[in-house]
């Protein structure tokens, strides 16, 4: 069921928008000069270290012109990889930010080194589509790749391929500072300062645009990384790449013998224990608001400057995450709210959604974010995408480029859509939480009214995780409230499975969940039909693959409480 979005919510996010762009055309025109004036790279200095592992087996596929990014390959035939048209955006944005030069360091031949200095020079000559290389993230991953890589890229190089790379580097650098300047979206604000600050450590000519740059991260980290260490969107990908370039440049500010700011010391220390919070035993991070396939050696990386043996964060309450543990049993959920508009174009309708592990084994997850693919990705952000509950085939948020009604509305969501992206518009208010621990249990309750507004249903989930017998025991609760009276809406209760979990429905009730590790769980409910359907696991290693829901059907006229346990046997 499609719901229309408010129109006076569509135009007034026009209006906005509209005085956005007049702000960064101002902007650029008044102050595009005095940068241009302050950005000239006269050498390199240090090269930062990357903390994205490497693979040399892939130096040969690039050799041999096989470009594999975002889960599309392209083979090119002994041209260049900018003369073909991408298979993807995703594909083109990886191509153009150079992060897979790290494959042709770790290979360390001359081969591989003359093979990125040939990509270089081909980028910097302007093949490729140049429309492609200019967004905010690309350009920043880009800056940052030549930084970490310069060893790779300079080595053996001509004073001419020096020169040129240098200039790049600041071309790079004044065409981030100008995107600063402008009314950019936050995250690439953050993106954007960071790519600056390493290139005024890193670079030798451009030190009052390190001054400025490092003002700038100051305020962003402030503002978006929240108390209890998550981002302002919620999502847990965008933390985790954040983190990989932070840690390096703290390394970067004392390998120059400069001070790192406050700012990034407290954000680095608050955001590695949160990431800890969302990490099952797999070492995976669950899949909530924009998290797909976990790079498990990226965030491995990352948890070693947490210290071995450190316990996880229990409860972010800024960034609506918790966790239950007991033994090999992790449960991981989502009790907040969506993120600000401004931050929630990666960010889904999941809330009271959760994960459940044993040991290294996944059980119950949400769907996940898919490398590629606006109809897919629209799919997983839906709230019957995740393991929780959806009233009247709907999701708990709005997004913008759901269905809209007059022709005026279409035209307003058509024109937001290229300039803001899918974000969400508006979903759940504040997230009631609650935590106790009871003897030989942890207990977790919330309630979200998402469904308020359009169907007077409120949600409420209640988990408790025991030790003995180890058993996640659930109570999903519909209260009506509101003024649309008693009309039955029909409640979907989704638990997605692995898709190495095998489901099947015994004769005397209930579902037996077999593992691969060879333990046996049991699912049982009271008060629902009880149903296995199909589903879809969209982030697999290896892309979207099938795999099986739990779904519990009920109809909800004027209040409804359906019981489920899962328990291990």
């Amino acid at each position: 069921m499609a719901r229309r979005p408010h129109r006076w919510q569509l135009y007034r996010l026009v209006g906005q928008e509209i005085r956005r762009g007049a702000r960064n055309r101002f902007g650029r025109l008044a102050k595009r000069p005095e940068i241009l004036t302050r950005a000239r790279v006269t050498g390199l200095v240090i090269a930062p270290h990357d903390l994205r592992t490497s693979d040399a087996s892939l130096a040969d596929d690039i050799y041999a012109g096989l470009f594999v990014f975002a889960g599309r390959s392209l083979v090119v035939s002994g041209r260049s990889p900018f003369d073909y048209d991408p298979p993807s955006p995703e594909w083109a944005d990886a191509l153009y930010g150079f992060g897979w030069l790290r494959h042709l360091r770790a290979a360390d031949t001359a081969l591989a080194r003359a093979n990125a200095r040939a990509f270089v020079s081909d980028f910097m000559s302007g093949r490729g589509d140049a429309a492609r290389a200019r967004p905010v993230p690309v350009a920043t991953r880009r800056m940052i790749s030549f930084l970490c890589q310069s060893p790779l890229v300079l080595e053996g190089a001509d004073h001419a391929f020096y020169q040129a790379f240098l200039k790049s580097i600041g071309r790079g650098a004044r065409e981030l500072e100008i995107s600063l300047r402008r009314s950019a979206p936050p995250q690439s604000r953050l993106l954007a300062a960071v790519a600056l600050t390493y290139a005024g450590l890193c670079c030798e000519g451009i030190e009052a645009i390190l001054r400025r740059a490092t003002r700038i991260l100051v305020r962003e980290l402030d503002r978006q990384i929240l108390p209890d260490g998550g981002h302002r969107s919620r999502d847990p990908r965008f933390a985790m790449e954040l983190l990989l370039d932070l840690l390096p440049l703290r390394q970067s500010f004392l390998s120059r013998s400069v001070d790192p700011p406050e700012a990034l010391l407290r954000a680095v220390d608050r955001m590695l224990p949160a990431l800890r919070l969302l990490r099952h035993g797999d070492a995976s991070l669950s899949h909530f608001n924009g998290m797909g396939v976990t790079a498990a050696d990226h965030l491995a990386t990352l948890l070693v400057y947490d210290g071995a043996g450190t316990e996880p964060l229990m409860y972010a309450p800024h960034s609506g995450y918790a966790r239950l543990e007991t033994g090999r049993i992790v449960v991981v959920c989502d009790v907040g709210a969506p993120p600000p508009l401004s931050q929630a174009r990666n960010a889904g309708a999941g809330c009271l959604s959760f994960e459940l592990s044993s040991g290294a084994q996944r059980i119950v997850v949400n769907c996940g974010m898919p490398a590629s693919g606006d109809e897919l990705r629209r799919m997983a952000r839906s709230t019957a995408a995740h393991s929780t509950a959806t009233v009247a085939d709907t999701s708990s948020c709005r997004f913008l480029g759901e269905t809209a009604g007059p022709w005026g509305a279409r035209l307003a969501t058509a024109w937001l859509l290229k300039r803001r992206g899918p974000v969400v518009l508006s979903g759940p208010g504040p997230v009631t939480v609650e935590r106790r621990t009871e003897p030989g249990a942890s207990v977790l309750a919330a309630r979200h009214d998402g469904y308020l507004a359009d169907f007077g249903v409120i949600h409420e989930r209640r988990w408790t995780l025991t030790s003995a017998p180890e058993a996640l025991e659930g109570e999903d609760a519909f209260l009506r409230e509101g003024r649309h009276g008693g009309r039955p809406r029909e409640v979907a209760v989704r638990f997605h499975l692995h898709t190495s979990v095998a489901a099947r429905a015994e004769p005397e009730g209930g579902i037996t969940l077999a593992l691969p590790t060879g333990e046996t769980w049991l699912f049982t409910a009271d008060g629902a039909r009880l149903a296995i359907e199909e589903s879809v696991y969209f982030a697999g290693v290896v892309g979207a693959r099938r795999t099986a829901q739990i779904v519990l059907h009920l109809m909800v006229a004027d209040e409804a409480r359906v019981r489920w346990r899962i328990e291990r046997v």
